[in-house]
């Protein structure tokens, strides 16, 4: 193959996602995703993922480089960044934002830079887009010089695929992205919205760390923070016990006990009552943001749902839409419960915004990234 493709990683605590694709027409040459590297370490997972290259045909020679996902870039990455040793360092200190997702991202650039010394190694950020959110939504209601010092603001996350999804709307309904008002639900294990208006967000869920926002796998999202004050003065929680109890025992884990949606539907059909509460503080939460984006936005001509639980699960996307027509979205069930793997249009004919379920793609946005930063 030519000199044009990227390879994408995408390094998490207990696996390796990979790819190569072509970032001009996003073919797709070999994909994987390397199990349980907490058990085996990252080097082993890079040569297990060397090898699926090599069985692959495919070497160093046919890549212009190596693109890396990064959740947090914080205030100083607005755009993805050729990885030296200033930036990698960079990105290890933001781990204090990001605990659970830059450390193995750091791990993954660091192994790979060694693996593949011979290509520039790139970092794309999920915050990224997010950067110039308008002041109102980035900035907490906290004492200033506290802000100040600290650097907090609302940094946004998952920017990446927002991004991607709300561009591949656009031209699904055959518009320049600058001439559409969206909202974006990107709901997996981590859930997301945005509010997207002419090509740019003016607001999203998550904050200055992923545990803001939508009900997710393992997260509660949006929490009153005096009750994490009442857990440290009167339930014996120290820092670390909160911090495990935010990011791993909260959210349908913390409310069913389980957290993929599959299971989590099976038990709500059986009549488990903590399911069918989980899944009804889920999609009140998820309500509760649509209406929120569209008063944000004034109005939007559509919106769209994407990721494992956007994309698959049809039951959500009715029932947290349902009863919405006087905000002019209307479902079309059997639209909506036909099985696809495209792009496509699950409202009604009368309805006046367009619902739409779109595919993310994260790996190609990445890999379009590195091309444009290597340029």
């Amino acid at each position: 193959m030519p000199r044009q493709s990227v390879l994408v990683l995408n390094a998490g605590s207990s696996s390796l996602k990979y790819q190569v694709v072509d970032p001009l027409d996003g073919l797709v040459s070999t994909a994987g995703n390397v199990e349980r590297i907490a058990e085996s370490g990252m080097n082993a997972a890079l040569t297990q993922l060397t090898g699926a290259l090599d069985s692959a045909g495919v070497t160093s020679s046919d890549l212009v480089g190596v693109g890396h996902r990064v959740v947090h870039g914080g205030a100083r990455f607005t755009a993805a960044a050729v990885v030296d040793d200033a930036v990698l360092a960079e990105v290890e200190e933001l781990a204090r934002l990001a605990p659970l997702h830059n450390p193995p991202a750091v791990d993954g650039i660091r192994h790979a830079r060694a693996e593949f010394p011979d290509l520039p190694q790139v970092a794309v950020f999920d915050t990224a887009w997010f950067a110039d959110l308008p002041i109102a939504s980035a900035t907490y209601a906290l004492d200033a010089e506290v802000v100040a010092r600290g650097g907090l603001r609302r940094f946004g996350m998952h920017g990446t695929s927002h991004a991607y999804v709300a561009a591949e709307a656009a031209r699904f309904l055959g518009l320049a992205p600058t001439e559409l008002d969206v909202v974006t639900l990107h709901l997996g294990n981590g859930a997301s919205a945005a509010a997207v208006s002419r090509g740019r967000p003016v607001d999203t869920s998550m904050g200055l760390t992923p545990l803001e926002g939508l009900v997710m796998g393992t997260r509660a999202g949006d929490i009153d923070p005096g009750v994490l004050l009442h857990l440290l003065r009167h339930d014996g929680f120290d820092l670390d016990k909160l911090e495990d109890l935010l990011h791993h025992r909260s959210g349908l884990q913390g409310l069913a006990g389980l957290h993929d949606f599959r299971d989590l539907l099976n038990a709500v059909d059986s009549g488990d009552e903590r399911a069918g509460t989980a899944y009804a503080v889920y999609c009140h939460r998820l309500r509760k943001y649509v209406g929120a984006y569209l008063a944000v936005l004034g109005g939007a001509d559509a919106m769209v749902f994407t990721a494992g639980v956007g994309e698959n699960v049809p039951r959500v996307r009715e029932d947290a839409l349902r009863g919405l027509g006087a905000l002019g979205i209307e479902i079309a069930p059997e639209l909506n419960r036909a099985a696809s793997s495209i792009a496509r249009r699950i409202s009604s004919d009368g309805s006046r915004v367009a619902v739409l379920v779109v595919p993310t793609n994260e790996e190609l946005a990445i890999a379009r990234q590195v091309v444009d930063v290597l340029r």
